[in-house]
């Protein structure tokens, strides 16, 4: 499972949609940057794979930042996927 998180401007919390398949999370990320892009603000509207009737529409202007991430079955650290959690545990490594 991949899941896209959008940071808007002016907001903490990141909107988050999930695809089933890599080519699906590309996709959707291509979108978003293409939106982000454009000169003129788009309205996307995008849905949920795990959570079907979860939907959200955001207009391209307000995105400040997008990310992919995949969800591993493995992961047990409980900490939520991003730059931040990947440079701390680097951190924590060169310690010990």
């Amino acid at each position: 499972m991949f899941t896209i998180d959008l940071t808007l401007k002016y907001m903490s919390m990141p909107l988050s949609v999930q695809r089933k398949e890599a080519e699906g999370a590309e996709a959707t990320y291509q979108e978003i940057i293409t939106a982000m892009r454009s000169k003129e603000p788009q309205l996307l509207e995008l849905s949920c794979d795990r959570q079907t009737e979860k939907k959200i529409a955001v207009f391209s202007d307000r995105i400040s930042a997008v990310m992919i991430s995949e969800k591993s079955s493995t992961a047990s650290s409980g900490r939520s996927p991003g730059f931040f959690s990947m440079a701390e545990e680097e951190v924590v490594k060169g310690e010990g």
